[in-house]
């Protein structure tokens, strides 16, 4: 088990200057839960004596998580990281120590996002895909999720919520946008479903959310103005080859986007380009397609998609040369690449 020290009082010297906290920053945390949710999702709680202080802006909020190295706890290569005293907290060095550890002692970790946060009961709640087996075998993620039982030890690199800004680590950021998109397959599909939980009721959005089963759909609940609709792979769909049982990754996502397209150009009108839009040709077996805007156009249109690499390139094609939407009203984001694991 991960261990920590006491916890010392937090802001007794009222002298002192303020305490500048790093906006991620790792918490030690257990095992609580392992709930399926269908035949490929499954709901992982953690708790930590930390989590008072885990930030909760929620939305697409970026988190990551160290799995033990097979065979020894995360704490046998990082035994002082989990701690919460604050010296260690305000060193902000974790990356750098865990970037210095040999090959064999460094834990991988991966990228997730959070579901839910409860400060008050010391709760995180993650959503995690169960994916098909690897030809070459699982990664560390795979392996641990088929394997894990509450009680085990993690460390989960996430925000503290006394930093300057709650905000890193998200790219929701849709401004004054009345009318929103979101696009995603089933690892997008926690941040979709905290985003549409915290839209106010006047907002238009529809969300697209494609999954690998039937038996993987959740029950989520949008307000009036707001639509929701899920797609499942094994459902099928034709294709110039004829009908596939099983649809090609990202061919729902593309149908769905072109349909809505088709029927919302007066929402896109505001968001359009006036001249042609080159976009870089990125290598997604060997690049990050991350195109998150900061500056945002300022029309009343937002979207934001998410999912595998090479079908996020695809949507980004479509919907920004093609279809004419600036740069600066629609995030797209890789969040993984089928065959690879984070970090190749």
């Amino acid at each position: 088990m991960l261990t920590s020290p006491a916890r010392v009082e937090r802001g007794t010297d009222a002298a002192a200057a303020p305490a500048v906290y790093p906006a991620y920053r790792p918490f030690a945390a257990r095992v609580s839960r392992v709930l399926p949710l269908g035949r490929h999702l499954v709901r992982v709680s953690f708790e930590s004596d930390d989590f008072d202080v885990f930030g909760t802006t929620g939305l697409d909020q970026r988190i990551k998580i160290v799995f033990p190295i097979d065979g020894a706890g995360v704490d046998a290569s990082l035994p002082d990281l989990g701690q919460h005293d604050d010296a260690a907290i305000l060193a902000g060095d974790w990356y750098a120590r865990w970037r210095a550890l040999p090959d064999a002692e460094r834990p991988a970790f991966r990228t997730y996002t959070v579901r839910a946060i409860d400060t008050a009961s010391r709760r995180l709640d993650v959503d995690m895909v169960l994916h098909e087996p690897a030809p070459g075998g699982d990664g560390p993620a795979a392996r641990w999720l088929q394997r894990v039982q509450a009680g085990d030890s993690v460390l989960i690199v996430g925000p503290d919520a006394r930093t300057a800004d709650p905000l890193i680590g998200c790219d929701w950021r849709p401004g004054d946008a009345g009318t929103v998109l979101l696009v995603g397959d089933e690892t997008a599909a926690p941040a979709i479903s905290s985003i549409l939980e915290s839209l106010a009721p006047g907002i238009r959005a529809q969300a697209f959310i494609e999954v690998a089963s039937s038996d993987d759909i959740q029950r989520i609940v949008p307000q009036a103005r707001q639509r929701i609709a899920w797609l499942a792979r094994d459902a099928g769909c034709e294709t110039a080859q004829g009908f596939q049982a099983i649809a090609p990754r990202g061919e729902l996502l593309q149908r769905s986007l072109e349909q809505w397209v088709s029927g919302h150009r007066g929402d896109l009108e505001a968001a359009l380009d006036t001249s042609p839009i080159a976009l870089d040709d990125i290598d997604v077996d060997t690049e990050l397609l991350w195109d998150s805007p900061v500056e945002l156009t300022g029309s009343d249109f937002y979207a934001w998609i998410a999912g595998e690499a090479a079908v996020i390139k695809r949507l980004r094609r479509y919907l920004v040369s093609d279809v004419g939407v600036s740069r600066r009203a629609v995030a797209f984001m890789g969040y993984w690449r089928e065959g690879r694991s984070e970090g190749q």
